[in-house]
């Protein structure tokens, strides 16, 4: 009678009646029933309580001294008579102490954390909420202290029902449509010549990967009253991990830890340091002695990093759905668009190969690369005041034909086929995501009420409304704040941009000084070089700007979304992901828009240069071309970025995770560090970023940013691309299995915000290319001289036979006499010719001296400038019309999907019926055989 005097204060002391059973209307026999349930997990504690008065701080009694083996003498109170627990789960550390429970989610904290009282009153809620709880001190630190969660099957079930969670219950019907004869021959052929065909090497060894059943089952959301029609083997097994630590989670978000309408939630205590750490288990060690081909997998992430995270499986295909199954769908949806991103990148690499490949096969061929090469009797003009002399046009050949490599016949279909392919990519991964959302139980789907952010509630808690989907009242933010706070957030964003601007007039003058310098330079080479060496190393300095200012850009993209003061989470997400993206979009493409459209455009020409603040002369393209700068441009920085973000990616967990070994080692040697429990290894691990995917998701942004801008001036940019995306998709799977803890499964329909994103960057690559075709490339001038100047003029040709003496066109010729004081070179000239020179040649399209306007515009420079227009207005609007035929023709769900859905709904309708009449059958027999009959009965 004492102990249950006891026990009934413990109880007292320890449960927070829910609001929902104070309510009037319900009756006494369920709050008993409920105090009841809760009394059976009290028990399983009461023999550590026992004999205290009141329970200890953050309950000690529940604490177990760490040990290298994590084992204990004593067994289990859960424990059943006579049932045996294999050692191995006492020993793995994913179990409790009694082998029996698995751990389902883990909490961390220091005894030293001054939050004692919240955490004492959450973890007795969560003990009412029917969560086991186990506590373990650290091997390394006794002040760290790691909290054991296990959810029991009634728990499970309980809250599986109340968040839909879709289970299987009946193993698919697969079934084949009708067809014609003709194409059953035709199946016939093509399966007789495959078998002559080696086995595909990219596809997994079936045999390696489990049996994952609920992809070979139709699902329903679970129930407690219909449990009988679902599979269950084992119903340890029942719910995957996943699934439970989910389950688990989804309670301690509702769990209050103090008096207050908004004192409740696990983020919360996160965010005041009650707790450091929350995290669910990897399922054991990623490596092991024995091999998997004749072992099998010891678990699901050794089976992951042999199957998918190992480099040496870099060429086959993703286990999707065992990533789905470990990591969960948002994590899986990530992958399987990069995936998919990455097949898609064949095709577009392999075209770009062509055409780099056709300029190199067509080089000696090229007139005007011919011509340059051959021009030792044209003189240019200096490109910089002074110091830059005078040069010969041929010095340049090299640029000509590096030029070609890039900018040839092929050049506007490769445009266009990337403008298209943009579109297919997108159009073909909605069917893919349509695919993965029917195979993975996401298409009825639906996000749960998002909670409102504790900010926002800090916030605006003095105003309230009524939410129209719960009907509870909320904090309400006024429509004038909200208009004032996106004001203020707008004005913040473009002073960024305009920061970003500056960074690039900064470069700009850097190129205009540096050039100068570098034509004086002692050494030959870089003299001699002096707009090749200025260009590579502008590009390296913008690239180290560009890194240093991301830094920046994120620090004011977090204050900007704070102080916008979203509602929920997944709008603060939005917020942030849309102002992080503009800011590191436009930091990165800032100076190739000034090297694309602006660079040698307005310069003016010798005797009346446009000049910087009246100083500095404006910099001009190489007599070649500007196409060159920008080929440099994109080459290196997207070259340096990625090689930058895979090292920080991978290589900062790498040596932050080395070093915690290497201490650990000394500390406690090899051995003891083998013998660690899998908590204290997961803990030693690094969390997953504060953003979830957002840098993963960006990275890949900004690539297809640039595979797709500017590729008319870079079409090796799509095979940089796939060669590291290859690697990409290595380097986070290995990031995700082995040097990250293991991240939360949540679930997710699609990528969110970032496939608006993509379709804005396939609008701007259409007008993009269209400009850089048309105004950074020579293809409009050559294109103008062959039908209209050259030799085939008025005759419809426009071979490399029409290009003869194009060179010499396009160049204009300039008195040396006229030349500005400043602007003079210090050398005449004489070197060439034995005297000094009277004309040099400049690239534009310009009158003489000699004529009555001098220096004046020609009517080819007109019939150019017309040529260029028309061809971007007619480029996009073509290329716009093939991109809305081609998602306008190809709908968002195939065919057979759309068939096996409505299939799969009528079969589990009839499924349904049929079970629950089997179950009435089998009652109403029972019933007859007990002699119990009655009236009216159905069926």
């Amino acid at each position: 009678e004492g102990r249950q005097d006891l026990q009934v204060n413990q109880l007292e002391t320890q449960i927070w009646i829910k609001p929902e059973i104070q309510k009037t209307d319900v009756d006494f026999s369920e709050i008993l029933n409920a105090i009841q349930e809760i009394a059976k997990d009290v028990n399983i504690f009461f023999d550590e309580l026992e004999g205290v008065n009141s329970p200890s701080k953050d309950d000690d009694s529940l604490l177990h001294h760490g040990n290298l083996t994590s084992t204990s003498d004593d067994a289990s109170r859960l424990e059943v008579v006579g049932e045996e627990v294999p050692d191995k789960n006492k020993t793995n550390g994913l179990y409790f102490r009694d082998g029996k429970c698995r751990i389902d989610y883990i909490l961390v904290y220091r005894k030293s954390n001054p939050q004692t009282e919240k955490r004492e009153v959450f973890e007795r809620n969560i003990r009412a909420e029917g969560l086991q709880m186990e506590k373990e001190s650290s091997l390394t630190n006794s002040d760290i202290i790691f909290v054991k969660l296990h959810a029991p099957w009634e728990v499970l079930g309980k809250y599986a029902e109340l968040m839909n969670v879709r289970m299987p219950f009946r193993r698919k019907i697969y079934y084949l449509h009708r067809r014609y004869k003709f194409m059953n021959r035709i199946e016939k052929q093509i399966s007789r010549f495959r078998g002559w065909l080696p086995r595909k090497p990219m596809k997994l060894d079936k045999e390696t990967l489990p049996d994952l059943e609920e992809n070979d089952c139709y699902t329903a959301p679970f129930s407690q009253q219909r449990i009988h029609h679902f599979i269950i083997h084992n119903k340890d097994t029942f719910f995957n991990n996943a699934t439970r630590s989910r389950i688990v989670h989804h309670i301690l978000q509702r769990v209050k830890y103090e008096e207050g309408k908004n004192k409740i939630g696990l983020n919360r205590l996160l965010s005041n340091g009650s707790y450091e750490a929350a995290f669910p288990l990897h399922e054991g060690s990623y490596r092991s002695k024995n091999s998997i081909k004749t072992h099998g997998a010891e678990n699901h992430r050794h089976l992951l990093y042999e199957c998918w995270a190992s480099w040496g499986v870099w060429y086959k295909y993703q286990p999707l759905d065992l990533v789905r199954r470990y990591f969960g769908e948002k994590i899986g949806l990530y992958f399987a668009w990069l995936g998919w991103y990455t097949g898609m990148l064949f095709p577009a690499a392999f075209i770009g190969l062509f055409v780099f490949l056709y300029g190199v096969t067509t080089l000696n061929h090229c007139q005007v690369s011919k011509e340059v090469c051959q021009a030792t009797d044209i003189i240019m003009c200096p490109i910089c005041d002074k110091y830059c002399p005078f040069m010969r046009l041929s010095d340049s050949c090299i640029y000509a034909k590096v030029t070609h490599l890039f900018d040839n016949g092929a050049t506007v279909f490769f445009a266009v086929f990337m403008a298209v392919w943009a579109t297919v990519f997108l159009e073909f991964w909605k069917r893919r995501r349509a695919v993965i959302a029917y195979d993975w139980d996401l298409i009825d789907w639906e996000e749960e009420e998002e909670e409102i952010r504790p900010q926002f509630e800090a916030k605006y808690s003095k105003k309230e409304r009524m939410n129209p989907i719960s009907g509870k009242p909320e904090p309400y933010q006024a429509f004038a704040d909200k208009c004032s706070r996106l004001i203020v957030s707008a004005s913040g964003i473009f002073f960024m941009i305009c920061v970003v601007i500056a960074a690039v007039f900064g470069i700009v003058i850097y190129r205009v000084v540096t050039v100068s310098t570098f034509a004086a330079f002692k050494w030959a080479l870089i003299r001699n070089n002096s707009q090749v060496a200025t260009t590579g190393t502008a590009v390296c300095i913008n690239f180290c700007i560009i890194m240093l200012l991301n830094v920046l850009y994120e620090k004011v993209a977090l204050f900007l979304t704070n102080l916008e003061q979203p509602r929920t989470e997944s709008e603060w997400e939005n917020s942030f992901t849309l102002k992080m993206f503009l800011f590191q979009f436009v930091n990165l493409n800032s100076s190739t828009f000034y090297i694309a459209f602006f660079l040698g455009r307005f310069t003016g020409h010798p005797g009346a240069y446009l000049r910087l603040i009246n100083r500095w002369r404006l910099e001009e393209c190489h007599p070649s071309g500007c196409l060159i700068d920008l080929c440099m441009q994109m080459g290196i920085i997207m070259v340096l970025k990625q090689t930058w973000n895979n090292f920080m990616e991978l290589g900062y967990p790498l040596i932050q995770n080395w070093w915690t070994r290497r201490k650990l080692r000394q500390e406690y040697g090899t051995q003891g560090k083998t013998s660690f429990p899998q908590w204290e290894k997961d803990y030693n691990l690094q969390p997953m970023n504060a953003y979830g995917l957002f840098d993963e998701y960006l990275e890949m942004i900004l690539q297809f940013g640039f595979t797709t801008i500017f590729v008319a001036a870079f079409p090796l940019a799509p095979l940089l691309a796939l060669l590291n995306n290859i690697i990409e998709i290595r380097l986070d799977a290995y990031k995700f299995v082995t040097q990250w803890r293991r991240p939360l499964a949540s679930r997710a329909k699609d990528i969110g915000i970032w496939y608006g994103i993509l379709e804005g960057i396939g609008i701007l690559s259409v007008i993009t290319n269209a400009f850089v075709i048309a105004v950074t490339s020579d293809f409009i001038p050559r294109l103008v001289y062959a039908y209209k100047y050259g030799p085939c003029a008025g005759q419809g040709e426009a071979g490399q036979k029409c290009m003869v003496g194009y060179v010499n066109a396009s160049l204009s010729v300039f008195l040396v006499s006229d030349f500005e004081n400043r602007s003079e070179p210090t050398s005449n000239g004489s070197e060439f010719s034995g005297s000094p020179l009277k004309y040099c040649r400049y690239r534009d399209y310009r009158d003489p001296p000699h004529s009555p306007v001098p220096y004046g515009y020609t009517l080819q420079f007109w019939h150019v400038l017309a040529a260029r227009l028309a061809f971007i207005i007619v480029f996009e609007h073509l290329v716009f019309c093939i991109k809305h035929l081609i998602s306008y023709l190809i709908p968002d769900l195939p065919k057979d999907l759309r068939d096996r859905m409505r299939r799969e709904k009528y079969l589990i309708q009839e499924m349904m019926y049929e079970a629950e009449l089997e179950r009435l059958q089998k009652e109403r027999k029972e019933r007859k055989k007990n002699g119990k009959s009655y009236h009216n009965e159905w069926p």
